[in-house]
């Protein structure tokens, strides 16, 4: 069954009203150069804020596309002409980037067994690295490998398969997109069914998440956030600005559908994903958990969240029953750009002092 949310005000949810006014304005200022560096930490973003079944904030400020290019040479944007600017929206579509990762994790939670050997389910995938090892990156396989580089499918999976972790399972953490993409090779394997045909039915539909998918349509494409002027030497392919289709490049090269990058979605579905995840009462295996570098002051030992390259984050709190989810486009119109998590803490900051002050209603 769809979680129920409904737009409603503050006092509805029990949340200071003068804080999330400020976290609003808070990335307002986002939007406009500092001195160092001296350029915004992004051209928009939309930021939904609730608790309970009730939605008290649903904002979008700035830019969803404003460049066509980026110039190098001057570290400067290239505008298009002002008339072509395209506002952010509340139902403004995102490249999720590592948010994809969330789904992936909630399904490999459902048909694989967490303390099972990968292999089990991938032959040909080494011995002594679990399920569990893979969603809380403890493989000790490496970040990720050049997958854009190989000529095929066939390529891609040598290339996995043959690589040798840098550490024994379980002994260092390393965050990994790998770890995430062996997963999505599992769940494939086991269900005979693609990911998007697993995300769609098992999460995405039951969800109503409608706004929410690999390789949206080209009919969506007014709706997206425009990402990045992809150009070597900063990016890994040169493709220009990306609009409408998934960023990162080992995803581009799996067609779009991976385990660790790819989807697109709404603020709004994100909420109901939020909130089917609070009503589930975790716990959440494959997301981060208490780290106040993104989670600001609502970070404690339940709360769970993830946060994307291209600018997304998400932030449940079952103590509070709180959710958050921001999504920027921070690498529009260059991923040099990015400019650390500061704004992230800070809305996690404001929701939790609209907590603290508010009751709850």
């Amino acid at each position: 069954m769809a979680p129920q949310l409904s737009k409603g005000t503050c006092p509805d949810a029990g949340l200071r009203a003068d804080e999330l006014r400020a976290l609003v304005a808070d990335l307002e200022t986002c939007l406009r150069p500092s001195p160092q560096p001296a350029h915004p930490w992004c051209a928009g973003a939309v930021v939904l804020a609730g608790r309970g079944s009730v939605v008290a904030l649903h904002e979008a400020v700035g830019w969803a596309v404003r460049y066509t290019s980026y110039d190098e040479s001057t570290d400067r944007g290239v505008e298009l002409p002002r008339r072509r600017w395209a506002p952010m929206r509340p139902d403004t579509v995102f490249d999720l980037a590592s948010l994809t990762k969330l789904f992936t994790a909630v399904l490999a939670a459902r048909h694989l067994a967490l303390d099972a050997e990968a292999r089990a389910y991938l032959p040909e995938f080494r011995a002594g690295i679990t399920v569990r090892h893979l969603l809380d990156h403890t493989s000790g396989l490496r970040p990720e490998l050049p997958f854009h580089q190989a000529p095929d499918r066939a390529a891609r999976l040598r290339m996995l398969y043959d690589e040798e972790p840098l550490h024994a399972p379980g002994v260092v953490r390393i965050y990994s997109d790998l770890n995430l993409i062996v997963l999505q090779l599992a769940l494939e394997r086991v269900t005979g069914q693609p990911l998007d045909a697993l995300v769609q039915e098992g999460i995405t539909e039951p969800l109503g998440m409608a706004d929410t998918r690999y390789n949206p349509p080209p009919s969506w494409r007014p709706r997206i956030a425009a990402t990045e002027d992809q150009r070597r030497p900063w990016g890994r392919l040169d493709r220009g600005m990306v609009h409408g289709t998934v960023h990162d490049e080992n995803a581009y090269a799996m067609g779009g559908v991976a385990g660790h990058a790819g989807l697109f979605s709404t603020a709004w579905d994100l909420a109901l994903f939020c909130r089917a995840l609070l009503d589930a009462g975790g716990p959440y295996a494959g997301f981060e958990r208490d780290q106040p570098w993104f989670m600001g002051e609502l970070a404690g030992p339940r709360t769970a969240g993830h946060t994307g390259f291209t600018g997304t984050s998400l932030v449940v709190d079952p103590d509070t029953d709180t959710f958050l989810v921001l999504l920027a486009n921070s690498v529009h119109p260059c991923r040099t750009w990015r400019d650390g998590n500061a704004p992230r803490a800070a809305a996690a900051t404001r929701l939790a002092r609209a907590v603290r002050g508010g009751g709850h209603g």
